[in-house]
């Protein structure tokens, strides 16, 4: 699992990840990325850069399964919020930590 972080903005940042795990961001994934977004404040989007899909709300289930990520896809993800250090670092943690496990 790789990731990337940077701030696009002094308000925003912005973090880059290729999907490794065998199965994805699949339903039980998704799941699991879902919930954890969902006790944030900040708001998060997420976007499959390799499927050219549109930027969808993080904390939606169905916008994330939308998004169809497979193994070997990279996924962007941005954090704007009072929270959004927090919230990247667990993100950051799942990408690299948590995900993995899923297969």
């Amino acid at each position: 699992m790789t990731y990337n972080e940077r701030r696009t903005s002094k308000r925003m940042k912005t973090l880059e990840s290729t999907i490794t795990n065998a199965v994805g961001l699949h339903a039980r994934p998704a799941a699991i990325f879902v919930k954890n977004m969902g006790k944030y404040t900040s708001e998060i989007k997420i976007r499959n850069t390799t499927g050219g899909s549109d930027w969808v709300n993080a904390k939606s289930i169905l916008g994330v399964l939308t998004l169809a990520v497979e193994k070997n896809h990279i996924i962007e993800i941005t954090i704007e919020g009072a929270d959004e250090e927090t919230a990247a670092a667990e993100i950051a943690d799942f990408l690299t930590n948590e995900l993995p496990k899923q297969d």
